[in-house]
């Protein structure tokens, strides 16, 4: 009579573990109908920002973060000018405090005016409440100069967490990394900056870079001529990247959902 239980009792445990797989595999089909991706159904939950974006069009965006002096914008603006760049400026509050006019300036001349906090915090540190005030507190007075609400975000130090992402999206914000440092703080030299970046970009990069840099009026018309040789369209961040029906793949990467 015992022997009869226990039979029955694998009997069961088979049948249960034959439903499972079935219905991870019916899991797994559905998945790869609909987004054409097998790496979707297994993706962790963690909440990415955006890196790069997955796009046929070599097309790139470049960036500046401005948290500390300005002894370069004007010279920066410039040289976009010359070779008809749009770009993205990301803004610490006290920079837009201290540089109002050449705030208004960046926008009169047609680029991305955009939010990199107010006190530039380790957000991931954060509440949810103190990460709203790092981004409503910038962005107002962003929008005061400029007639415009930043809609993208950059976290100082790149540092963030599901609450960081959540939170900027309720707010109105793409967050926004890159996929390419220059690494332009280290000093290296100008060579050392346009070899990493022109090296490094492919279709959909993003590339870091710093306002007050110490070589950049050396490297920036380099890298911007090498790029367009190569055949690269730079535009703003806010026309790169995808605003609706995308998902985002383990690297950060933005992909189009058709």
């Amino acid at each position: 009579m015992k022997n009869r239980y226990y039979k029955n009792d694998i009997n069961i445990t088979i049948r249960l573990l034959i439903v499972l797989c079935v219905a991870l595999v019916f899991l797994v089909y559905i998945t790869v109908k609909t987004t054409g991706n097998i790496a979707t159904v297994f993706a962790p939950t963690k909440e990415l920002p955006i890196y790069s974006v997955e796009t046929p069009d070599k097309k790139i965006s470049i960036s500046f973060d401005a948290a500390w002096g300005d002894e370069y914008t004007n010279e920066i603006l410039d040289t976009l000018d010359k070779y008809k760049i749009k770009s993205t400026f990301f803004l610490v509050d006290f920079w837009v405090e201290k540089f109002p006019e050449h705030v208004k300036e960046i926008a009169k001349r047609g680029h991305d005016v955009e939010n990199h906090s107010t006190t530039h915090p380790n957000m991931s540190q954060l509440s949810e409440e103190k990460i709203a005030e790092e981004l409503n507190t910038v962005g107002k007075k962003i929008e005061d100069l400029t007639g415009k609400k930043p809609t993208l975000f950059r976290p100082p130090f790149g540092d963030y967490n599901d609450l960081v992402i959540q939170t900027a999206r309720k707010n109105g914000y793409y967050t926004i990394q890159w996929d390419v440092d220059s690494l332009d703080w280290k000093e290296f030299g100008v060579q050392p900056v346009v070899d990493r970046v022109t090296r490094n970009v492919r279709n959909g990069s993003i590339v870091l870079f710093h306002n007050n840099a110490k070589y950049i009026k050396e490297y920036l018309p380099l890298v911007i001529e090498r790029l367009q040789e190569d055949g690269y369209e730079i535009v703003p961040i806010s026309e790169l990247i995808y605003k609706e029906n995308f998902i985002m793949d383990n690297t950060g990467r933005q992909i189009l959902q058709k």
